[in-house]
């Protein structure tokens, strides 16, 4: 826009042609049309001034059509020389900044975008090497600034980008701010400069903002709503509001400032009708007063705390008696029509009620275990190509479950990844302790050894009457009917049979049967089988389909069932029990995970269940009042240290320091100790250099190192020395002061023990909370993070594992899809709801989850995904905006919890590591036979066989899955029975439960 006397060039407005044989004079630059020739010239005359400006280069001095010329050629070379990443996010900087001058307001952005990069911009990468790769930002992540409790920065913000390398196809860098620099020509301050120029506007009063054009604001979809404290009768109010020449404002005009800053909805005051005023009589005048001073007290209605005086009125105000009522002239303006400015906003707010940002970032990418993933745009392939999507929450769920509830199988904890291993394993010949151990401690809680049924299964209906009838029939000889005569056949009669033969085809009472699962059986019943735990040659196998076979009675589960049954007892296997045993162990992982789901199902609703829940709750009642008494022991253990810390400074000197004040009589012992710790120090050294290699040894022979040494020795000399000698200048302290200097330490040691007392029970209660699973919170988006080791378990799993090497139990954060009415409600709005939204934000809230979340999504709430690796917690971290209700609770669990999290994070990736070394060290097998049925493979590598339920074989005796063996009871030497804690069960103290028997 070419600009004269630094103000835009208006155009005229077209005028009415109402003759369309009229001749006409048009200015094809500007497109105005005149129809007087005079008006035209003057025109002309008026644009061939060299008084006209530049907007994009800033040249003066030239007529406007060379301005208007060279602002298009600045044009087209801004739009082809500027980076198109980063056009929108400048302007949306640059929107509504109230910088005035354009040279400050360049500096500002280019020092904010020197150091920034998008996706979509071409960059350099420099590798460590010095070697320079040209490539294009692909993602960007920002990592947060972490500061310690005490305020101290432990690692300052920055930023990560994934970058695609234009020289090498198919790699991609991972870089920091430190390695990825711009083309220096193409981002500078002076094409910065003409972008803003070309772009942006700004009106000529003081303090307004800048503002991006119409068409470029909808091109970008960037909000042109003025906030209302930006406005320009709220600036003149603010204005008028400033201190004064005196330095002090009366209360009448702060209340009439105020007053006139809130007036949005104070009708226009009209002044007395026009004319002379010598025309009107005193009664008009007095008339025409008393109806402004009408509307005008009309006005404050809205008002009703406002009066002239600036105190709140009290009594209102005859309209008979205007005389006594005189507003101020000030009053008598006229109100803008403007909205009034809004409230500061107070944050926490709504999560999707902020305004979003768009800088180029998104939630980190999440990592899928199915391979049927939602993503969008890009294809994520899961970690498990033979898990389906659906199975994911099953298979969480169930480990959750055994390993909460591992005490009353009872049962060793394992890892999950070591449980999606077990399920994954196949094989007729090795035997996996784990998955045999998990089927038999489930089914062993679903019916006693003396034959009663814990679990509520439906009942099987015996044909008692049936039998009672076919039995009087067999002993009762009935006679045989006498052969009546052919009747006559109708054609009405051959239609109704012809009728009932296809209601007969129809009718589903007859159902095809598509297992074998009750000649599988037999006379042998599963729960007989049970009682008797007769587990050994595929007998828990058969078990399993005796109890899907009963489920299936029940009409929620018949489907499931019938399917599961038609794959452990197919009608075209034989019916015998090698059969099932061969058929489970060649079974699909995810039926696998839904006969799992469907035995925990089963156990939850048990007593013992519930048993174990209430002994849980009895036991955080006990913690929390334990809790309750440390805490008054440590407040008493303070008061009374602060009381010892005063009498301490009144008895002993302050320039005593408190390392000299609470070791002076143990200083020859100390002294001891140093020089015998210094000893031994060198002795290490020395035997760490003897069995270093060569290049070490001769390294520490030179003479440059001896010196260094011989000096290092003199420095430690010297400040031993000095200690020494301001030790001995120092007063010697009575017996008193000695004996005050050991209650302190002893004060010390007790609030020692008991913040170490309170951390103990602080694990306790998240140990004993087993009643549900606990969800970390909640995003923008409604989706559910979790962290299953929270809460029911510890960290690494029970101890005493087999598998407790490993240090974790889980390792991820997992991320779950919004349920439907979060969905539909939230985010799936309504259309009337969804323009609105976006007419305020320029998108759809489905649009923002695309934009927000990136290529990695979770849609519903069968849908998850995780998150694994210590650097993708702290993107989350980073990403999540507390500024919103939900994401601020969900930053600060992360963050309490990210240490934890990222050293359970560290050790799954070493146990992962290890195992894959271990698996890839091994030798390959000879060879594969494959048969219909079965394939034989190699079982070496495999972590699942190396747990072993070792709190079975202490508890028990032996394996869930062998008979019982005759137990022994242990006698002292003195001859009485040992004695073991027991809880309430009569089963050993648990993790919970052994704090207590202390």
């Amino acid at each position: 826009m070419v600009l004269f006397k630094r103000k835009p060039v208006q155009y005229l407005s077209r005028p009415q042609i109402k003759d369309d044989n009229a001749d006409v004079w048009v200015i094809g630059q500007t497109g105005e049309i005149f129809t007087n020739y005079g008006d035209y010239l003057h025109r002309m005359d008026f644009y061939k001034q060299k008084r006209f400006i530049c907007t994009i280069t800033g040249h003066s001095g030239l007529t406007f059509f060379e301005a208007l010329k060279s602002e298009m050629e600045g044009s087209k070379d801004v739009d082809k020389s500027f980076p198109e990443a980063l056009k929108e996010p400048i302007l949306r900087r640059v929107q509504f900044s109230t910088v005035s001058r354009i040279d400050s307001l360049v500096d500002k952005i280019y020092d904010d975008f020197k150091q920034d990069f998008y996706p979509g911009e071409n960059v350099t990468v420099i590798l460590d090497s010095g070697e320079r790769l040209n490539g294009v930002v692909r993602e960007k992540a920002k990592f947060p600034e972490l500061t310690r409790p005490d305020g101290m920065i432990e690692r300052k913000a920055f930023s990560r980008y994934f970058v695609k390398l234009l020289n090498r196809p198919h790699e991609e860098a991972l870089v920091d701010d430190e390695h990825i620099v711009r083309d220096r020509k193409a981002f500078t301050k002076h094409m910065l400069r003409s972008f803003i120029k070309k772009t942006v506007v700004r009106e000529a009063w003081t303090g307004a903002p800048w503002l991006v054009k119409e068409r470029f604001a909808k091109d970008y979809r960037i909000d042109t709503n003025i906030p209302a404290h930006l406005l320009q009768n709220i600036k003149g109010a603010e204005k008028k509001a400033g201190p004064s020449s005196s330095g002090r404002k009366s209360e009448q005009e702060a209340a009439l400032l105020n007053f006139l800053a809130a007036a949005a909805k104070l009708p226009e005051l009209k002044p007395a009708p026009s004319g002379s005023k010598g025309k009107l009589t005193l009664e008009q005048i007095a008339r025409n007063k008393h109806e402004q001073f009408l509307e005008y007290r009309k006005a404050l209605n809205g008002h009703p705390s406002f009066s002239p005086g600036g105190q709140p009125s009290t009594t209102a105000t005859s309209p008979s008696q205007p005389s006594n009522f005189a507003p101020p002239e000030q009053m008598l303006v006229k109100s803008s029509p403007k909205p009034a400015p809004p409230p500061p906003i107070k944050y926490p707010i709504e999560d999707l009620e902020i305004i979003p940002l768009r800088d180029g970032t998104h939630r980190p990418a999440l990592k899928y275990l199915s391979h049927d993933t939602p993503s969008t745009g890009k294809k994520f392939h899961g970690a498990h190509k033979d898990i389906h999507m659906r199975s994911v929450g099953p298979l969480l769920e169930t480990w959750d479950t055994i390993n909460v509830f591992c005490e009353i199988f009872p049962i060793d904890s394992f890892t999950f990844d070591d449980y999606i291993e077990a399920l994954r394993f196949h094989s007729d010949e090795v035997q996996c302790e784990l998955f045999v151990e998990l089927h038999c401690a489930l089914l062993k809680e679903c019916v006693d050894e003396e034959g009663n049924v814990l679990v509520n299964i439906p009942e099987v209906e015996e044909d008692s009457e049936d039998e009672e009838s076919d039995n009087e029939s067999s002993a009762t000889p009935t006679p045989e009917p006498e052969e009546e005569p052919p009747r006559r056949r109708t054609r009405s009669s051959y239609a109704k049979a012809a009728v009932i033969e296809e209601e007969v085809k129809r009718s589903p009472s007859v159902e095809k049967i598509a297992h074998r699962a009750e000649e599988m059986l037999g006379n042998y019943g599963w729960i007989e089988r049970l009682q008797a735990r007769d587990f050994r040659n595929g007998g828990w196998e058969i078990i399993i389909v005796g109890l899907l076979h009963q489920l299936s009675l029940d009409e929620r589960r018949q489907k499931l069932c019938e399917e599961l049954l038609s794959n452990l007892a197919p009608l075209d296997e034989d019916a015998s029990q090698e059969t099932a045993r061969l058929q489970y162990a060649y079974l699909d992982i995810n039926l696998r995970i839904q006969i799992i789901q469907i035995l925990c199902l089963l156990i939850v609703e048990t007593k013992s269940v519930r048993g174990y829940m209430e002994e849980c709750s009895e036991a955080m009642t006990m913690f929390r009042k334990d809790r309750v008494n440390w805490q008054r022991t440590r407040k008493e253990a303070a008061e009374e240290l602060r009381v010892l810390d005063e009498v301490r400074q009144q008895l002993i000197p302050e320039s005593t320091p408190p390392a000299v004040e609470a070791h002076t009589e143990e200083k020859e012992d100390v002294k001891m100790t140093d020089a015998d710790d210094e000893e031994l120090a060198e002795e290490d050294q020395q035997h760490q250099s003897d069995e270093g290699d060569s290049q070490a040894v001769r390294s520490l022979r030179r003479a440059d190192d001896r010196a260094a040494q011989r000096k290092r020795k003199r420095e430690e000399e010297k400040e031993k020395k000095e200690k020494a000698e301001a030790a001995a200048k120092l007063p010697k302290l009575s017996a008193q002061a000695k004996k005050l200097l050991k209650d302190i330490e002893k004060k010390k040691d007790k609030i020692k023990e008991c913040e170490k007392a309170l951390g103990t029970i602080e694990m306790d209660l998240r140990e004993a909370d087993c009643f549900r699973t606990k969800i970390l919170g909640r995003d923008r988006f409604w989706n559910r993070y979790y962290w299953l080791e929270r809460n029911g378990m510890p960290y690494g799993g029970l101890p005493e594992s087999s598998t407790s090497d490993a240090g974790y139990a889980n390792g991820c954060i997992w991320v779950q899809g919004p349920d439907t009415v979060e969905r539909e409600g939230f985010i799936d709005l309504p259309e009337e709801d969804s323009k609105q939204y976006r007419k305020t934000f320029q998108m759809t809230v489905a649009e923002r989850k695309r934009l927000e979340e990136g290529h990695t999504n979770v849609f519903q709430a069968d849908q998850w995904g995780y998150y694994d690796e210590p650097d993708s917690l702290d993107m989350l971290i980073g990403w999540l905006d507390p500024r919103g209700h939900r994401e601020l609770k969900l930053r600060k669990e992360l963050q309490a919890l990210r240490d934890k999290m990222t050293e359970c994070m560290k050790k799954r990736k070493e146990y992962l590591a290890a195992a894959e070394e271990q698996m890839a060290g091994a030798e390959e097998p000879t060879a594969r036979v494959s048969t219909r049925t079965k394939t034989y493979v190699d079982t070496t590598g495999h972590r699942c066989l190396e747990w072993q339920n070792s709190m079975a074989l202490e508890e028990l005796g032996h394996l869930h899955s062998e008979q019982p063996r005759p137990a022994k009871k242990a006698r002292r030497s003195d001859g009485t029975k040992e004695i073991k804690a027991t809880n309430k069960q009569g089963k050993p103290l648990g993790r919970q439960g052994a704090r207590n028997a202390s």
